[in-house]
């Protein structure tokens, strides 16, 4: 069994549909699952939907119909016949979601969140399924939330580890070439659930975990993992070995080639993943497995944009003791702040997090209750793993420098 992975990039439009198909005749298709996330931007598109929801309701059916508008295009490129089963498919898929639209009744944004994203997911596996059957690569598709039960913990789901095992190896065909959605789960009551952005990497190796897969492959339109993201950085170059530990040190820290919790059912069974390019399927590209030593030995250079720098003193200048840090990570988890950054002195305690659930307000009401608060928002925080002087040097040229922090293989600076 054999678990491949495609992103959003990857299908952005009907040609991408039709090299995923090449992609699969290429490398074979026996006996794998395929899992595939929203085509191109759909996401970021969704969210429009959501916010719209909550905050412009007159611009609302205008977003939607343009997520709506993006997905015929790719089924007139793709199907020659308007009466194509496909299109019945995804038109049933956006009426599921108008309904949704019209009938909910929560107010609370992260379940509505997760019902509305999902359909991304939803209709780009509807699409290629058909695709694929239609040019003879005879496919099953399934519906993720069947097989992969969590927590209500909407927008970052926990998994279900037992329900979710029982439900694959008693459901699941393992003998026909699968093709399923990446990012989604559902809770006890059946509402979807997700994994957290870049979700559908962790979706692979659930599967492969609960499997027992021979592989997971994670096609990407880069040759492999970079020692550093092309986008930021001059000169990345290909890391062809990494070892599980380092694989995970880097998802840690935010490398965007993985989601950070991809690695760790992968490392328990020791199942190898490789990362490779679906524009050059013949290229070995990365593997990630036991013991691999990282190959080039290189400084391995990662960056999160849009994170906020909080420093927190006390009123009195008394110490900041363990009372009071286990307090303060008590509010950091009560306002689901995500922390990448611990700094601390005998009066001083600081944390760089992502604000991803937008409520970095209340938690500085709440934190200027106790405490003297400094907040820097829109920082960077870059780390650099196995990293040397020039490496620190090169990255630290022209910067305003927040906070240093070293340790044994990693550097972390947060700047402005």
């Amino acid at each position: 069994m054999k678990v491949f992975k495609f992103g959003g990039a990857s299908v952005t439009d009907a040609n991408g549909v039709k090299n995923l198909a090449s992609v699969l005749k290429k490398v074979g298709y026996s006996q794998t699952l395929v899992i595939v996330s929203a085509m191109g931007k759909t996401t970021n598109a969704l969210e429009v939907v959501i916010n719209n929801y909550f905050d412009n309701k007159s611009e609302l059916q205008s977003a939607l119909q343009d997520v709506k508008k993006y997905h015929n295009a790719i089924l007139l490129d793709l199907f020659e016949n308007e009466n194509h089963m496909a299109f019945k498919k995804v038109s049933n898929l956006f009426d599921e979601l108008s309904r949704f639209l019209t009938s909910n009744k929560s107010p609370d944004y992260n379940f509505v969140y997760d019902q509305i994203i999902g359909y991304g997911e939803l209709v780009s596996t509807a699409i290629i399924s058909a695709y694929l059957n239609d040019i003879g690569l005879k496919n099953q598709w399934l519906d993720v939330r069947d097989y992969i039960k969590t927590d209500n913990y909407y927008r970052r789901s926990n998994v279900n580890w037992k329900d979710t095992q029982n439900l694959i190896s008693t459901k699941f065909n393992a003998k026909v070439l699968n093709i399923t959605q990446g990012f989604l789960g559902s809770d006890t009551n059946n509402f979807t659930t997700t994994l957290g952005r870049e979700g559908s990497d962790y979706t692979a190796a659930i599967f492969a975990y609960c499997l027992n897969a021979e592989s997971v492959t994670i096609w990407k339109d880069v040759p492999g993992v970079l020692n550093a993201d092309p986008r930021y950085f001059e000169n990345a170059q290909l890391l062809h070995n990494i070892s599980y530990r380092e694989a995970i040190e880097l998802a840690f820290y935010g490398a965007s080639v993985m989601h950070p919790k991809t690695l760790q059912p992968l490392q328990r069974k020791e199942i190898p993943l490789y990362v490779k390019s679906f524009l050059k399927p013949e290229n070995p590209g990365t593997k990630v497995g036991k013991g691999t030593p990282l190959e080039p030995n290189i400084p391995c250079f990662i960056v999160k944009k849009n994170q906020v720098l909080i420093s927190l003193s006390s009123l009195d200048f008394s110490y900041i003791v363990e009372e009071n840090i286990s307090e303060i990570f008590k509010l950091l988890s009560a306002y689901k702040m995500k922390v990448d950054v611990i700094q601390n002195s005998a009066i001083s305690f600081s944390v760089c997090v992502d604000n991803i659930y937008n409520n970095l307000e209340q938690l500085l009401q709440h934190l200027k209750a106790k405490f003297n608060v400094t907040c820097h928002e829109n920082v960077a925080l870059y780390t650099i793993r196995n990293y040397n002087n020039h490496s620190i040097e090169q990255l630290e040229e022209g910067k305003t420098i927040l906070i240093k922090q070293l340790t044994q293989g990693t550097v972390q600076i947060v700047t402005v």
